[in-house]
């Protein structure tokens, strides 16, 4: 598609709004009804709704931005990926980070603020239990975001892992790698977006203050 083309396209957000009065005084609250209906719209088409961007920076001050899966949802947001990870390293050096989830099919967006730390080895180990094999077994055979010769060197990788551990269709269990975990980002900043007509769109602000939040009501 030519540039000229993409500068045409363009939707007219009609879907609803965000009201102060709807939108209560708890974010983490506002967050768990927006996400159980991305997971309601899974079947109007809205894929993936625990997908999000997780963006941090490396040693030099560079961002990167990267998609994964939300696992957990409690004090923080909850992923899980291994620790020795482009996005790993970076998180043990600088915690701070940003997340934002795009939820199109609903003209909504919510970005998020935080501090990521590790989660707790018994955590780690419960969740990785109930992944698929193929999961399991990927996630000691990839070095994550290493250097690999081909995809010949990346199947071989998996099938000596499988065979290490009873084979790709084995029943015996696996068990978590060690340099594998889970983060949790503690959120110091959420906003909610929803998408009006006009492009006056809604945004609310949270921000810790004290013991609550502050709300805010931010120009589109």
């Amino acid at each position: 598609m030519s540039a000229d083309r993409l500068a045409d396209l363009r939707e007219d957000y009609t879907r609803g709004g965000l009201d102060e009065a709807d939108a209560g005084p708890d974010p983490m609250v506002v967050f768990a009804s927006w996400l159980a209906e991305a997971v309601a719209a899974r079947d109007a088409g809205l894929a993936e709704p625990n997908a999000m961007v997780v963006a941090t920076v490396d040693a030099d001050g560079h961002p990167d931005a990267r998609t994964v899966l939300l696992k957990g949802l409690d004090t923080g947001f909850v992923f899980f990926t291994n620790h020795d990870s482009a996005k790993g390293r970076q998180l043990d050096a600088d915690p701070r980070c940003a997340l934002t989830f795009g939820w199109l099919a609903l003209e909504r967006q919510v970005r998020v603020r935080g501090v990521a730390e590790r989660i707790v080895r018994d955590e780690t180990e419960a969740y990785f239990a109930t992944r698929p094999r193929g999961s399991q077994l990927g996630a000691w055979a990839s070095p994550q975001s290493s250097v690999v010769a081909d995809r010949a060197e990346l199947e071989a990788s998996y099938a000596a892992t499988a065979a290490r551990f009873g084979g790709a269709e084995g029943t015996g269990s696996v068990p978590a790698p060690p340099h594998w975990g889970g983060y949790r980002v503690i959120p110091d900043e959420l906003e909610f977006w929803q998408g009006r007509p006009g492009r006056m769109h809604d945004r609310l602000r949270y921000r810790r203050s004290g013991e609550g939040w502050l709300r805010e009501r931010l120009a589109p």
